[in-house]
Order: C-alpha cells, then sequence, then structure tokens
C-alpha cells in the first residue's frame, strides 16, 4: 500500500516540515507505506493532478493551509473523478475546523486529522494497511471512513482528542531525509521547532488554542543544531510561536549559537521582544552580524485594541529591546503590524504604524488581519461587524471602525513600505524624504496616490528604475530640493551597486575623473584607504573597476537626516568598497576621501 503526502507551498523556497514530521514518527517500518510530493501553488492544477496520478497512490494526504486550500480543494474534485477509488484525507489547520461542514461540501474526503498528527497519522497508517488488505476495490473508501481513530473526524463524526506528544518523540527527520531530499531541501528554507504551543492568547490567532507549552530538551535540541551547523545550512527558521517565552531554554540556545557560530548559517527567532531580559540583550549583543535574525509582532500600539485581542504585551519594554538591539547594529529586526483588529480605526492604525516605523525594524510588515477558522476572532466576527473575504486567504474588507476605502488606502501604504523602505535601497534617501511631510504614513501615501496615478501598480517598474521614479516624485512635490535627491538617490544606488554604466538620474562628474585615476594609482603606491587591494595583488585599474568614486556637494553620507540637507564647501568624495558590505543590509563600506 502506498499512502502519498501531498504538500503544496507558497514558494519553491519554502517547504513543509508536517509531511517530514509524520513520515518521520511513523518509524522505521511502516515508513516503506509513505511517499512525499511537494508542489507549490504556481504549478497548474493539471500538472499536480496528473503527477499525483501517475504516482499511483492508495490513499493521499493533503496539508492544508489558508495559501493552498483552495487549490487543495479543486485537486480534491478532480481526483475523485479520475480516481474514485483512493481515499483523501486532510489535515492542517485549514482543515482541523468545521469538519462536519468540510464533509458536506466535499464527498471526497474520506477523513480529517485534527491538530497534531504525528500519533494520528501513525495510527492511521497501521490501519489504513489492516483495511487495504482485507478491503474489496470497491469498498475501500467506506472501510476507510468507519476506522474510530482518535484525533480524527469521518462522516460517522468526531472520535475524540488525541494526547499530545512529548516534544523528544518526535524524530529529527532532516537526518532521516534521502540523498535527493536533501539536494532538494539544500535550496529551501530549513524549518526547525524546539516547543509547540503557545502562553498567549491572541484571538486573531490558532496558536492560542494549544495552551500548553512543550519543550524539547536542550541535549536533543544542541546535537540537532549542531547538524544544520555542520552542513553550513544558510538559514534555519525557529517555527516556535513565541522562541522567548521560556527564557532558561532560549539562553541555553542561543548560548549554543553564539559558540557554535560557523560563520555562515543564519537562525530566525519569532519572539515578544517585550520579554526580553537583560540577560538575553546582552547575549544577543555579541552575536556576530547576521548569526540572528528576529521577527517581533508588535501587531498594534492601541492599548484597547491590545487589551481586546488579549495580547498581553508592554510596549515600553519592547521599545526599549528593540532600540537596544538596534543601537548595537548587528541583528536584523523585522516587526509586524495587523490592520483590521478591533477598535482600531485609521487614525489609530497611523498612530501604531508611526510608532513601529519610528523603531527602525530592517522590515516592517503591515498586514492585514486574517480570520481564520477555529480563532476567537471568528467566533465573534458579527460583533466586530467583520466582513472578510470567502475564499482563503479570509483577508478583512472592513469593520465597525475600518471602511473598505479605509482598506485601500492602507493597501498603498502597504505596497510602498515593500517597495521603498523593505528594500534596503533608499536607507539615505527616505529619512531625508520624511522630513517633507508631516510624517512616515503620510510620506507612503503619498508616494501611493503617485504610484497609482502614474500606473505602476499595474505595471510594476524594475528595481533600478525606482530611484528615477523616486527622483520625479520629488520634482512634482519638492521641486525645490531635487538636486539633494539626486545626490541621495546617487549615494543610494552606488551603495548598493557596483554599476557598470552610470544611472541617468546622477549628475555628471566626468571633469574629475582624471583627479580620481590619479587618486588610485597614488592608493596603489602608498595605499591608506585600499590597503587590502593592494595586499592582494590588484593595480590601481583593478582597484578603479572593483570600487566607486563618487563626487557630492550635499552631505548625504551623514548619519543624521537634517545634516544630509546641508551643502558641503566645496566637492567631496567617497569611495564605495563592495568588498566589505554590512552584512545585515548588504550595503557596501564607504569612506570620505580627504583630498
Amino acid at each position: 500500500m502506498k499512502f502519498l503526502l501531498v504538500a503544496i507551498n507558497a514558494k519553491y523556497i519554502h517547504s513543509n516540515p508536517a509531511i517530514y514530521s509524520l513520515r518521520g514518527y511513523a518509524g522505521k517500518e511502516l515508513r516503506e507505506h509513505i511517499e512525499l510530493a511537494e508542489y507549490t501553488i504556481n504549478h497548474r492544477m493539471e500538472q499536480i493532478l496528473s503527477d499525483i496520478y501517475k504516482r499511483k497512490p492508495d490513499i493521499i494526504g493533503f496539508s492544508c493551509y489558508i495559501w493552498n486550500y483552495s487549490l487543495v480543494l479543486q485537486l480534491t474534485r478532480e481526483l475523485h473523478k479520475i480516481m474514485p477509488q483512493v481515499p483523501i484525507c486532510f489535515g492542517g489547520p485549514e482543515a482541523s475546523f468545521e469538519y462536519e461542514k468540510l464533509f458536506e461540501e466535499n464527498p471526497a474526503v474520506s477523513l480529517v486529522m485534527l491538530g497534531e498528527g504525528e500519533g494520528t497519522f501513525r495510527e492511521l497508517l497501521e490501519k489504513s494497511l489492516e483495511v487495504f488488505e482485507e478491503r474489496e476495490d470497491s469498498c475501500f473508501c467506506e472501510k476507510l471512513e468507519k476506522l474510530c481513530i482518535r484525533g480524527t473526524a469521518t462522516r460517522n463524526g468526531f472520535h475524540g482528542d488525541r494526547e499530545p506528544l512529548s516534544m523528544d518523540e518526535i524524530p529529527f527527520y532532516y537526518a532521516l531525509l534521502s540523498e535527493q531530499e536533501e539536494a532538494e531541501n539544500a535550496h529551501r528554507i530549513v524549518y526547525y521547532e524546539s516547543s509547540r504551543g503557545c502562553p498567549f492568547r491572541c484571538s486573531y490567532c490558532l496558536s492560542s488554542i494549544d495552551k500548553t507549552i512543550r519543550l524539547r530538551s536542550i541535549e536533543l535540541v544542541e546535537k540537532e543544531l549542531q547538524y544544520f551547523l555542520d552542513k553550513n545550512v544558510p538559514q534555519v527558521k525557529f517555527i516556535d510561536r513565541t522562541f522567548n517565552c521560556n527564557h532558561e531554554h532560549a539562553l541555553a540556545i542561543w548560548n549554543y549559537i553564539l559558540e557554535h557560530d560557523n560563520g555562515v548559517t543564519n537562525f530566525h527567532f519569532e519572539i515578544s521582544a517585550d520579554l526580553l531580559n537583560e540577560e538575553e540583550l546582552e547575549l544577543l549583543s555579541k552575536m556576530r552580524p547576521g548569526l540572528v535574525q528576529l521577527e517581533i509582532g508588535v501587531q498594534t500600539t492601541n492599548p484597547q485594541t491590545l487589551k481586546e485581542i488579549r495580547r498581553r504585551m508592554d510596549l515600553t519594554p519592547l521599545k526599549k529591546a528593540v532600540a537596544k538591539i538596534y543601537s548595537v547594529g548587528n541583528i536584523h529586526q523585522h516587526l509586524d503590524l495587523i490592520a483590521g483588529l478591533p477598535y482600531e480605526d485609521l487614525e489609530s492604525f497611523k498612530a501604531s504604524f508611526k510608532d513601529v516605523y519610528a523603531m527602525k525594524p530592517q522590515q516592517l510588515q503591515l498586514g492585514f488581519l486574517k480570520v481564520l477558522k477555529g480563532s476567537e476572532m471568528y467566533l465573534r466576527k458579527e460583533e466586530y461587524g467583520l466582513a472578510y473575504q470567502t475564499e482563503p486567504m479570509y483577508e478583512v474588507l472592513y469593520t465597525n471602525w475600518l471602511s473598505y476605502a479605509d482598506i485601500q488606502e492602507l493597501k498603498k501604504v502597504e505596497e510602498m513600505v515593500e517597495t521603498f523602505y523593505n528594500s534596503n535601497q533608499f536607507t539615505h534617501t527616505l529619512p531625508v524624504l520624511e522630513q517633507l511631510f508631516e510624517g512616515s504614513y503620510e510620506m507612503f501615501l503619498a508616494l501611493g496616490d503617485y504610484y497609482e496615478r502614474q500606473g505602476y501598480f499595474v505595471v510594476t517598474p524594475a528595481r533600478a528604475h525606482k530611484y528615477q521614479i523616486l527622483l520625479a516624485f520629488v520634482k512634482e512635490y519638492f521641486g525645490e530640493y531635487t538636486e539633494l535627491f539626486r545626490e541621495l538617490l546617487t549615494f543610494d544606488y552606488y551603495l548598493r551597486e557596483n554599476a557598470k554604466s552610470r544611472p541617468d538620474f546622477a549628475r555628471d562628474i566626468s571633469i574629475f575623473r582624471q583627479e580620481m585615476t590619479d587618486y588610485y594609482k597614488k592608493q596603489e603606491e602608498e595605499p591608506t584607504v585600499l590597503k587590502t587591494y593592494v595586499e592582494k595583488g590588484y593595480d590601481s585599474k583593478q582597484m578603479f573597476r572593483m570600487t566607486h568614486m563618487e563626487t557630492f556637494r550635499y552631505c548625504v553620507w551623514t548619519p543624521f537626516a537634517e545634516q544630509r540637507m546641508q551643502k558641503n564647501a566645496a566637492e567631496t568624495w567617497v569611495l564605495f568598497d563592495y568588498d566589505k558590505r554590512n552584512p545585515l543590509t548588504y550595503e557596501a563600506n564607504y569612506y570620505v576621501i580627504t583630498r
């Protein structure tokens, strides 16, 4: 018998830990009956359908999430037509609630696994093998639907909860990968969990349903992290819902990562920054730049909203912790906001946005409420006047506090934040541009309005063209500052790009070319700034090609936005060194040259 476990991921770079964990826990003897198949939502439905058919499974199990559920349902309907004798099972968060409605609307589905799946799947596999041996081809689905396995529901009803496993019982499935699977996962994000459950009760989140915190023993975690370190895995993303909810556990893992840093692997953690204590902050300050990155869910800074969604968060220590980490400059911080929460109107959200933007994260994600089945937010949707999309992703359309027009305004701001801020292309330009507006929100909204008028939301501009677009925006709104922003954009451009051709927006500095050539010749003879290049044997022409020199009339390189608007007494040279880059932003190192 072949049990095909199917995962449909959002992108190729993602993987599905669930199906690997189910296979791992099934054990060696049962593992030979399991086959895994991973696709993405970008595959055509017909491609996936054909591939599943060619694999000739006897049972199919789908891992169901909001990003793939519509496609899974479509596949299920078509598979039932061409393989009517093959039972189809669902699992995952999107299938774990309202299973009666699922069975009613989807006659092809025989069984649903609810909640944590490892123990449930192993029993299902064992009993499916027994049924398969005794089956008649015409009634395999019917026999499967009569199984009474804890942690499942069939058309005969719910068969009871299953006790959660100890985290140490769950095998380390990466060590069980085949050579082919290991090669495929080498190009994907590696997901890892050291705990399950969440101590918080946030009303919009399904993690609040699992109220018990289960920790994997530190001995096992250290052994498994060393596996990743030995293989020089580029990134390990911890999927613990609140990684630092247990201080002792978090400290032990962070200490191990610090002490065994291989200089390559990056570790991603989702944390509550307000829980960070001084010992943890001190430890984080010692990390190699790029060793760790932190995702911090702020969601809102409105006290009434925080109370209503049952999110326990103290903003004062959160801001302090984020500021402390920012001041050290060694850790990428990703801060999240959610639009559409109760008691958050447009003005309140603007305030939340400005609060979080002022914390200067490397990335700011402006997300929109997803009304997840099973969450408290879902149960109270009428009370909140919460309208949302009928199909996944169940995204908010309007609430008692936000109109649909408000949501559309926020969508524009979100797109501009992603385009101009999260890209890290305009790190010196945006802070100066913000000085010309009432605040950061108003700046991004004006950019969004300009983008909309120019049609850029329909035809997405190339990455390099966005510098020119930003300059055109400044010309329209603040024409008197055109030359300042021409230089700011030039600085930002060369901070990231050792471009072979000069961008159209940069001013002509060809009169300085001979003087710059002479500078490189002098560096070859008596190196100061470019000493490492000379030590490697590069001559002046090679150094000229490998670095870039630019001249500016404004102080665009300074750390303070107000100072960047000041004009120099004379032209000032800046040399960009691409051999030395910031590991967090990938910006080149630069030197202000004394002539």
